[in-house]
């Protein structure tokens, strides 16, 4: 007796879900497709439009650098980035603290630190950055502000992820000596958690020095704002000058963390 069974890697159970899933990604492509409302003739005259626009940004005025207060303003988003993710771990830590299921025990605590962390992810830095504009005033403190209330959900959450998933012996070796609570979170939590605190806070950095960059359009400091000045006077030149310098920094913050990171980790 041959047996006629055949192998079949989904059953149509699984194959009927994917077409759903498939079904539902092309609908969805062709509903956004209807609700922006493409222009055709905006599409054709695009690389036109991007010739002209290079062809104005050319030759860098890197002239402006000084004479323009680039440098300054620069210096200045690295500002704003530096103290914004400082001030995001010194607020993050205790609110990872009381997220962490094995450290605080009750529920409504848990509750209430995970929706602060995931309240400061959901508001984007320019609508925190908005927001605080309008408290403070334009200027580098609402950048600073508006960076480190973003970040705190971001360092918070890792921070929790990461005291989670301790080695419990030292923990229950601390406890049976007798070690105040103090003790055991400084002798028994901080050496596990250490390289991931130091990782978590220079990748934050990172991140914040490319949204330091951005802030500044809505008026939070930085370079941001002389982005914003040298496209409203159609200063193109000046334009490509200020994208070169945030191109410059990013990626050289991005190697500084990966080569410190390398080290703690």
């Amino acid at each position: 007796m041959t047996d006629n069974a055949t192998w079949e890697r989904f059953t149509p159970a699984q194959r009927l879900a994917r077409f759903a899933v498939y079904l539902g990604a092309v609908s969805l492509f062709v509903v956004s497709l209807k609700t922006v409302e493409i222009i055709p003739e905006f599409l054709y005259d695009a690389p036109t439009q991007l010739h002209d626009l290079f062809s104005r940004m050319w030759p860098v005025d890197f002239a402006a650098y000084n004479s323009e207060g680039i440098h300054k303003a620069l210096v200045e988003t690295l500002n704003i980035a530096s103290l914004g993710t400082i001030l995001a771990i010194f607020m993050a830590i205790p609110v990872g603290l009381m997220a962490a299921k094995n450290i605080t025990k009750i529920p409504a605590l848990n509750w209430f630190g995970t929706l602060i962390l995931v309240s400061s992810r959901t508001v984007n830095s320019l609508v925190w950055a908005i927001l605080f504009v309008a408290i403070f005033g334009p200027g580098a403190l609402a950048g600073t502000i508006a960076i480190a209330f973003r970040s705190i959900g971001f360092c918070g959450k890792l921070m929790a992820e990461a005291l989670e998933e301790v080695n419990e012996g030292p923990i229950e070796a601390l406890k049976a000596a007798g070690a105040p609570w103090p003790s055991i979170l400084i002798k028994g939590y901080w050496p596990q958690v250490a390289p991931a605190f130091w990782g978590i806070s220079l990748f934050r950095w990172d991140i914040n020095v490319r949204e330091s960059s951005v802030i500044g359009l809505v008026g939070a400091g930085g370079i941001g704002v002389a982005l914003d000045t040298s496209l409203n006077l159609f200063r193109w030149q000046q334009v490509s000058l200020i994208l070169l310098c945030i191109f410059t920094v990013v990626i050289v913050a991005e190697v500084f963390v990966t080569k410190i990171r390398q080290k703690i980790i």
